[in-house]
């Protein structure tokens, strides 16, 4: 809750690393830190989940591979309105969600 007081919003990647092979069960390790669970990779994503906080998820751009990636739009307690119109003027200003991913992804 001190976070708001001082920033509006918090933005954060909604995914620790770019999509993987489908073959793999999860990441084995991020940044040199293993990954013991298939949710540890993403434990980016619980904190907000967990503190009750509005969040949405919004496409933020591609690696050299065009591979997709996400940015994570936290608000404070019931700002659910305004994270998505936050979401919504990223969106009409990026135009990130015309873009399609790689056709391996799409199977």
């Amino acid at each position: 809750a001190h976070l708001f007081e001082r920033y509006d919003y918090l933005l954060l990647p909604s995914a620790q690393v770019f999509p993987f092979d489908a073959k793999l069960a999860w990441p084995t390790a991020v940044g040199g830190r293993a990954m013991d669970t298939y949710h540890r990779w993403m434990e980016v994503v619980i904190g907000p989940t967990l503190a009750g906080l509005p969040s949405i998820s919004v496409p933020v751009g591609f690696n050299s591979d065009g591979l997709p990636m996400g940015l994570q739009i936290i608000g404070p307690a019931q700002a659910d309105h305004a994270v998505l119109q936050l979401a919504y003027a990223h969106e009409q200003l990026t135009w990130w969600v015309e873009r399609r991913p790689p056709p391996c992804l799409l199977a």
